[in-house]
């Protein structure tokens, strides 16, 4: 099979977000609770191979105990650890957090930082962390964040085959234009959730099965 050109891939790319735009219209600003950039750094880091669902079961308590980078930045990890210990790799998570609420205070003033570089200096926090929090925080879209929805997907519709996220984003950053990086992430979350499961994909019901060189329609 020859290998498809990148204009090609770039036309699938556009007809694929468009259908997910015609699914999910307006304007997805992600899906964790959160109430200001903190929180919500917090609760992503904690996301990490945990669901939102059960990020959102924690966060509650662990925001009225613990709600700024000061109260955070003094706060016990261990102590951390008890009220999010329902979550995966919780005594490193709760470590991390710590840390990283330390960090904001003493190189950050107490403030988030906005810029890419800056987000991934801090424990924690890789690009998939950072790129959600310039998006849904900032409004800023420097990438595109691949979490095991966008994988899953993107290799399912072929747009990449890179088996690393780093690479997958790099992927994506080439067929995919710039404006609609803010929207991906999230649309594809919704969809991967809804129809693209991994296990048992809905690829009969699927309104993009048509776009989608997986598709398994049963006879």
């Amino acid at each position: 099979m020859p290998r498809e050109s990148l204009a090609s891939k770039r036309s699938r790319a556009t007809e694929l977000l468009n259908g997910l735009a015609s699914i999910y219209p307006g304007e997805q600003k992600g899906l964790l609770q959160h109430s200001n950039p903190f929180t919500l750094l917090i609760a992503v880091i904690l996301s990490a191979q945990t669901t939102d669902a059960a990020v959102d079961k924690v966060t509650p308590e662990l925001f009225k105990r613990w709600p700024s980078p000061e109260t955070y930045a003094s706060a016990d990890p261990s102590e951390v650890a008890t009220v999010i210990r329902s979550i995966g790799f919780y005594n490193a998570k709760s470590r991390n957090t710590v840390l990283c609420a330390q960090r904001i205070l003493t190189d950050f003033g107490g403030e988030v930082p906005s810029t890419m570089e800056e987000l991934t200096s801090l424990p924690g926090v890789g690009r998939k962390t950072a790129n959600i929090v310039l998006n849904c925080a900032f409004g800023r879209a420097e990438g595109i964040a691949v979490d095991t929805h966008v994988f899953r997907i993107v290799h399912r519709w072929k747009l990449s085959s890179a088996d690393e996220p780093s690479k997958v984003e790099q992927d994506l950053l080439k067929v995919i234009a710039p404006e609609r990086w803010s929207m991906v992430n999230h649309s594809l979350v919704l969809f991967g959730r809804e129809y693209c499961m991994a296990r048992r994909p809905s690829c009969a019901t699927c309104p993009l099965n048509n776009l989608c060189p997986s598709a398994i329609i049963q006879p």
